[in-house]
């Protein structure tokens, strides 16, 4: 129904003619469509205020030469796009160390399927860290069996150049392994982190070669699942754990070609170093890492001295558990309480251990005062707890009784 005003000057207004259906949808139509206009305009400069909780750019408007002159298409062109920030500190902490990590070739000569002639093939390809430059030198770590058994080492590195490398030195007891390359080309170098000031559940990120090079620089992020465990090594494989290796487990995916890659925090630090020789890999959801700081002195001792320098008994051993009970209490004639120790099968002439008096059939049960419950003890107190040069006293049973001597070390392998 149509108004009129009885005060407008005419006094008089024809009445309107009745608006229908059709022209209300189509006056809203019109109001939304200049609203949606009007909102859309509006939307740089409230982002330029920073009311909006994202950034706008224009997806081809002008564009600013170093000259001042504008280039690109015309400033009449409005259209624009949202632009997502995805820097984090995960991103943060990948591009500090990734190129630091480098993919390494095992290649080692073999007899050719044909002809007798020799022929070079790749054996296996792993990861490693590079840590340090010295001059016209690189360092990397990486894992003993990565490189183990190799003719030639060839490392790739992130930007996908191929250089030779030379072995430093490799330790089977860690796992570790130092090889050296020309710094020429080397850009980026590993901080190591503290990995004394882990805690579980702070996020971690693997950063390696799984499955080979084709996979090069992956990433794969988890958590720290537990700290300081003790995963038993068999480092002869005989069927009989040598050593035990403290690792950190996390849950970040480690992958075969893994091993010898960094395991970081967030802030880009190597608080790790992978190893799949001591993972388990028929577990979900398990990964290992050597802990820096063990491996630090490791490292030194690899790039120094081509070998780790370590406290030398010279003894050839085995864990009483391991025996017979029949051997035990006939040739070793222990005492029925005591079913645990270290026999010696064989004591090395003029050694640290013959000096000290010990021979073939004691068995150690004490070193320092700590209990020697197997070969494992041993060689953890050994390698862990003693210095070359040191003294150390030990007690031993021989034929059924207990004894004592003090042994001073030198240096070896047990």
């Amino acid at each position: 129904m149509g108004y009129y005003d009885q005060d407008y000057q005419t006094r008089y207004k024809a009445p309107e003619p009745k608006k229908s259906g059709k022209g209300y949808f189509f006056t809203s139509l019109i109001g939304a469509i200049i609203g949606a206009i009007l909102v859309i305009l509006s939307i740089p400069y409230l982002s330029d205020a920073g009311v909006l909780p994202y950034k706008v750019a224009p997806t081809n408007g002008p564009t600013q030469d170093p000259a001042g002159g504008n280039g690109g298409t015309s400033a009449t062109d409005v259209r624009k796009q949202v632009a997502v920030d995805v820097e984090t500190d995960v991103t943060k902490a990948v591009e500090k160390a990734a190129d630091a990590v480098v993919g390494i070739s095992n290649i080692r000569t073999s007899k050719g399927f044909w002809f007798s002639e020799e022929q070079e093939e790749s054996a296996g390809t792993g990861s490693g860290v590079i840590y340090k430059t010295a001059g016209n030198k690189a360092y990397i770590v990486t894992n003993h069996h990565v490189v183990e058994g190799a003719n030639e080492l060839e490392v790739t590195l992130a930007d996908g150049n191929k250089i030779p490398a030379k072995l430093k030195g490799s330790d089977v007891w860690t796992d570790l392994a130092v090889i050296e390359v020309s710094s020429e080309k080397i850009k980026t170098i590993a901080e190591f982190g503290d990995s004394e000031r882990l805690k579980p559940g702070e996020p971690v990120i693997a950063i390696g070669n799984p499955l080979g090079l084709t996979f090069s620089g992956s990433v794969t992020k988890g958590i720290i699942s537990g700290l300081e465990r003790a995963i038993p090594v068999d480092i002869n494989q005989d069927g009989i754990a040598d050593w035990q290796a403290d690792v950190i487990q996390t849950d970040a995916a480690i992958n075969p070609g893994n091993s010898g890659g960094a395991l970081i925090n967030i802030a880009g630090q190597v608080i790790g170093i992978n190893s799949m020789k001591i993972a388990q890999s028929a577990v979900e959801g398990i990964g290992l890492s050597i802990p820096i700081n063990y491996a630090k002195p490791v490292i030194a001792d690899l790039e120094k001295y081509g070998e780790v320098r370590r406290p030398y008994m010279g003894v050839d051993l085995r864990s009483v558990s391991d025996l017979p009970t029949s051997f035990q209490h006939g040739d070793l004639q222990l005492p029925n309480e005591v079913n645990y120790g270290v026999a010696l099968r064989h004591v090395v002439p003029n050694s640290p251990a013959d000096k000290a008096g010990l021979k073939e059939l004691d068995v150690i049960v004490s070193m320092d005062g700590e209990k020697i419950k197997d070969a494992i003890d041993l060689r953890r107190h050994l390698y862990n707890k003693k210095k070359i040069g040191e003294k150390m006293t030990i007690k031993f049973y021989r034929a059924g009784k207990q004894m004592e001597t003090t042994i001073q070390l030198g240096e070896g392998d047990v």
